[in-house]
């Protein structure tokens, strides 16, 4: 799957577990503490995000990402997309 496809799978996770944030803007640059997202909320995303893509990576290899961007990019690389 590709990073822009995840981008928006993210996206998605971000708003079905953050209902404030439905009709923010939402970018690949943003970070989800600025967005006000907690570290439950955090793992709850990436972990959603994980099973629609159907891959299994440890939560330890998903910490280096700075932005949901760079999250997408890292997720798309270990799917091979």
């Amino acid at each position: 799957m590709d990073s822009e496809r995840i981008f928006g799978l993210l996206v998605a996770q971000i708003r079905d577990t953050v209902p404030d944030l439905e009709t923010h803007p939402i970018a690949r640059g943003d970070v989800l503490a600025d967005l006000g997202v907690d570290s439950m909320e955090r793992s709850e995303i990436i972990l959603a995000a994980l099973e629609e893509i159907g891959l299994k990576v440890p939560m330890v290899d998903l910490h280096g990402p700075r932005n949901i961007g760079e999250l997408a990019d890292l997720l798309a690389a270990k799917s091979g997309g």
